[in-house]
């Protein structure tokens, strides 16, 4: 009995394992994508369905306003190259796993004008993110 719970054990951290790098390698492919100007690399990364979300101020009136991007924006975005302004030196893409379970993962990336927090998903055996919600770095005034 002792071995087969090792045998389980076991099992279970090289899909943990396994898990996390598939995730990293979604996350990256999302953020250096977006650098490279690739949407090959971006529609991989995404769920068709995928929702992006920031919520910002209005100037005038003081009052929360939800901007929002698809996955196809994401994708004409990159293709068009949007990215590829920010120099090769300050791409930041650094990617912490926040959490995962089962089929569902929070991960946040470190962009060189923003933060984004994904949300992902085991989507036909593969991770995809379908929701981001970012901020913009600094003073509100960055790129994107």
């Amino acid at each position: 009995m002792m071995i087969l719970a090792l045998m389980i054990g076991i099992q279970t951290n090289s899909f943990a394992q396994q898990d996390s790098a598939d995730i990293r390698k979604t996350a990256l492919n999302y953020i250096e994508g977006w650098y490279e100007g690739n949407p090959e690399r971006m529609e991989r990364a995404l769920h068709p369905e995928l929702a992006k979300r920031i919520v910002s101020t209005d100037k005038q009136s003081g009052k929360s306003r939800l901007g929002q991007m698809s996955a196809l924006t994401l994708i004409n975005g990159t293709k068009s190259g949007g990215g590829k302004d920010t120099p090769p030196e300050k791409q930041q893409k650094d990617v912490t796993i926040l959490d995962i379970y089962r089929g569902a993962a929070s991960v946040k990336v470190f962009a060189s004008d923003w933060i984004d927090y994904l949300h992902m998903a085991k989507w036909n055996g593969e991770w995809r993110i379908v929701n981001v919600l970012w901020e913009v770095k600094g003073d509100g005034n960055g790129k994107r």
